[in-house]
């Protein structure tokens, strides 16, 4: 099994784009920046299981993102976050 790719406290950017197969990531969170909050384990990609087994299996990271970032106007306080599980492959450095 490969090493994570990102690390826990680690800024990392969601890919903004929409592959024409199903894939697992709401579009009010590409393009968004967060924090890894933890490194989860393996599982199949479910953009590969439509026709197959969804190997090689992917890794994913669970992301905090504040709310105020993806909401505009959000009425709650600065402190709500939003907690995601994103596959690795739909994460990049962010700047």
């Amino acid at each position: 099994m490969s090493e994570p790719r990102f690390s826990v406290g680690q800024r990392v950017q969601i890919a903004d784009r929409t592959p024409p197969v199903h894939h697992r990531v709401p579009s009010y969170a590409k393009g968004h920046v967060g924090v890894v909050e933890r490194v989860c384990g393996m599982h199949a990609n479910p953009e590969l299981c439509i026709r197959g087994d969804g190997k090689p299996f992917q890794r994913i990271y669970r992301v905090r993102i504040p709310q105020t970032d993806l909401w505009a106007p959000y009425e709650g306080t600065d402190g709500d976050k939003l907690e995601i599980e994103i596959f690795e492959h739909w994460l990049e450095l962010a700047q």
